[in-house]
């Protein structure tokens, strides 16, 4: 409204106050109407000349001159945007990648939601081989604006070269493994690789090679195993195939014949245990959970896994208190036995039990 003509015009033509003169009511209202550092705002002539100048150095190829004058006009107003993205897209021409990520940087600054800048700052840090840092700057790009082509589609590419990379890695660990003799190391890598890509005829070529050699030393391996060894294994084998009904059976029998020959607390049986309770929780059945934990510690009372699954299957069964304890026990123990993932999650746990269990004793009263 201040800005209007027809505001000023009545401002400037209404008669003044008796005692004062129509002069001094017109040069104050002005100082207060009048912006007072025009040079800075966005949109400077000045600027704004700088960055045609450097449009046309850019369009003839002379990028370094385009650079100066881009420079200049971020210089005149930093918070204009444009000018440090046309300054990156310079600085890529002439492959100079660690001052594009500056510009971009300045880009992003200048304007947070101004998305080329991301775009710009993923692909100089892409040619920095700064993987990591250019999927956070395409990930915050897509977080201002989801659908943006340009960043799906470098996002993608990206995604796939580390794909590529990661497999090339498995794939020469592979052939160390392989020419070490460690030919169980070498199929378990390959299987690594397959799970990333499937199709990869590189993988293909070398499991034909060493999947024969790992079958033959399996075969013989687990013909020297114990029927209870059998079981065990039978078992993990249906796990990971999520048959978890049969898998409990493989593990039952493995744990009942350890039993009987007096090995009920040895490493295969807590072992045995430990799988059992893992199957049981997928099925949600929170006592025998409850019952093969206890097992495990009470021949190891500061096993991890067992403290943690115990207390997620009596909260499941809503014995909050004894659920409370064993987060505790596990919280007591040093950080870099129980693991940062075990410690987040046993603090959120912690902190959700002590809020039920507050409110069942204010319910009790």
């Amino acid at each position: 409204l201040c800005s209007s003509p027809f505001f000023l015009l009545l401002l400037f033509h209404r008669p003044p106050p008796q005692h004062c003169p129509a002069t001094i009511i017109g040069v104050a209202s002005l100082s207060l109407l009048l912006p007072t550092h025009t040079s800075t705002m966005p949109g400077n002539s000045r600027a704004e000349a700088l960055k045609a100048e450097g449009n046309k150095f850019f369009k003839g190829g002379d990028y370094n001159a385009a650079i100066q004058k881009y420079t200049a006009a971020t210089d005149i107003d930093p918070n204009v945007p444009a000018y440090w993205s046309n300054m990156a897209a310079c600085y890529e021409k002439i492959s100079q990648f660690d001052k594009m990520e500056e510009a971009s940087r300045g880009c992003i600054k200048a304007d947070k939601n101004f998305v080329k800048g991301y775009f710009r700052l993923a692909t100089a840090l892409k040619n920095l081989n700064d993987l990591e840092g250019c999927i956070k700057a395409l990930e915050s790009g897509l977080a201002v604006d989801s659908a943006n082509p340009d960043l799906k589609r470098m996002k993608k590419e990206l995604t796939e070269l580390q794909r590529g990379e990661t497999v090339a890695a498995y794939l020469r660990k592979c052939d160390e493994q392989a020419s070490n003799g460690d030919i169980a190391g070498a199929y378990k890598t390959l299987e690594l690789a397959s799970r990333l890509d499937a199709g990869n005829p590189d993988i293909a070529r070398m499991m034909s090679k060493i999947k024969p050699k790992y079958d033959r030393m399996e075969a013989q391996r687990r013909a020297a195993l114990s029927p209870d060894e059998v079981h065990k294994e039978r078992g993990d084998d249906a796990y990971k195939n999520a048959q978890f009904e049969g898998a409990i059976d493989h593990y039952t029998k493995c744990i009942e014949g350890l039993k009987r020959r007096g090995e009920g607390q040895s490493d295969l049986a807590m072992k045995a245990h430990s799988n059992r309770a893992a199957c049981y929780k997928q099925i949600s059945n929170f006592d025998g959970v409850i019952e093969d934990c206890t097992a495990v510690l009470e021949v190891d009372p500061e096993n991890v896994k067992a403290l943690v699954r115990r207390a997620q299957a009596f909260e499941g069964v809503e014995r909050y208190r004894f659920a409370l304890q064993d987060i505790k026990t596990v919280l007591s123990m040093p950080r870099e036995k129980v693991g940062k993932p075990n410690v987040d999650m046993c603090n959120m746990m912690q902190h959700r039990l002590n809020r039920t269990v507050q409110q069942l004793k204010a319910g009790n009263c």
